[in-house]
Order: structure tokens, then C-alpha cells, then sequence
């Protein structure tokens, strides 16, 4: 399935069970957005999304803490985790998902490479955190593809689980 008929899947799935969603996102810079917002009845449960690609946007608009960004960074799980809380509250939704990570070409280290990326997951439900390793999908275009199909997915699985 690839990330437009996933994300059809979502917006049906979202309106049967009454759900609302939001993203915040970094590294897919509104990718995720524009794949919901393509779906046609999108609006019944899309309420919106913060594109965070500045870290200052991060803090100001989802409520990442300082201590966070100079300890372990923005692409970090801990970053991810208050990008999604963040997110939820400023915007008021169900479920909330955001992504962080590092698209390439450059940017990466040993420690984290590009294709490392965070999806971190909100709701009633709770939070939690996915660490994933997108370096095989290719080049920054199809990693950030991948993110955006990956973000989808949880969003699904998270609303599955209501």
C-alpha cells in the first residue's frame, strides 16, 4: 500500500470511529499534512499540523524543552514524545503523531546516522515513542516518503487500539 491509498484508508478509518488527528512534523516538512489533506472528507478529521523544522519553533509552538534540545538533541525520542504532546494540546485532537529525524544527505553521525528518525505518538491512550532506521530507503526524498508512510501507519495503529 503506498502512502496515498494508506492515507485514505485513515481519514474512513477516522470517521468511523469518530477520531480526530493532528501531526507535528519536522524532517517531512508537511508531507504527512498534504497526504491526508489530498483525501477527499479529510476535513471531518484533519484538524491540522505544526511544521517544527527550527528548534525554536519546536520549543515555542509544541512546548519542547530546552533541557531536551542541548542534551539529546532534536532528533531524539524524547523530542518526538513532547513534539506529539505538544501538538495534541495546541491543537486538541484525538491522536496526535509527530516526526524528527535526519533525512540526509548530510547530517548524520555515527551515533545518528540519516535515515534515524522518531515518530512519537499521542493520545488518551498514552504516549510512546517509534526509533526507526530509514538509511535503506534511498536518498532524503525517499526517506522522508518513508517517515510520512510510517507516520500513517501509527496513526492507524493507534487508532486501532482504541
Amino acid at each position: 500500500m503506498d502512502a496515498f491509498a494508506l492515507a485514505k484508508a485513515l481519514v474512513e478509518a477516522f470517521k468511523a470511529k469518530k477520531q480526530t488527528l493532528c501531526f507535528a512534523e519536522s524532517c517531512t516538512g508537511g508531507l504527512a499534512a498534504a497526504a491526508v489533506v489530498a483525501v477527499a472528507g479529510a476535513s471531518e478529521i484533519f484538524y491540522g499540523g505544526i511544521v517544527s523544522y527550527d528548534s525554536s519553533v519546536k520549543q515555542k509552538l509544541l512546548g519542547v524543552s530546552q533541557t531536551v534540545l542541548d542534551t539529546v538533541g532534536a532528533v531524539s525520542e524524547e523530542c518526538a514524545l513532547q513534539m506529539a504532546k505538544g501538538a495534541r494540546a495546541a491543537i486538541g485532537t484525538d491522536i496526535a503523531v509527530s516526526v524528527t529525524g535526519l533525512a540526509g544527505p548530510g547530517g548524520g553521525s555515527a551515533e545518528k546516522p540519516v535515515g534515524t528518525i522518531y515518530i512519537g505518538i499521542d493520545s488518551a491512550r498514552g504516549s510512546r515513542v517509534l526509533d526507526l532506521s530509514l538509511g535503506d530507503a534511498g536518498d532524503r526524498t525517499a526517506i522522508r516518503e518513508r517517515a510520512v508512510y510510517e507516520m500513517l501507519a501509527a496513526a492507524m495503529e493507534e487508532l486501532n487500539q482504541k
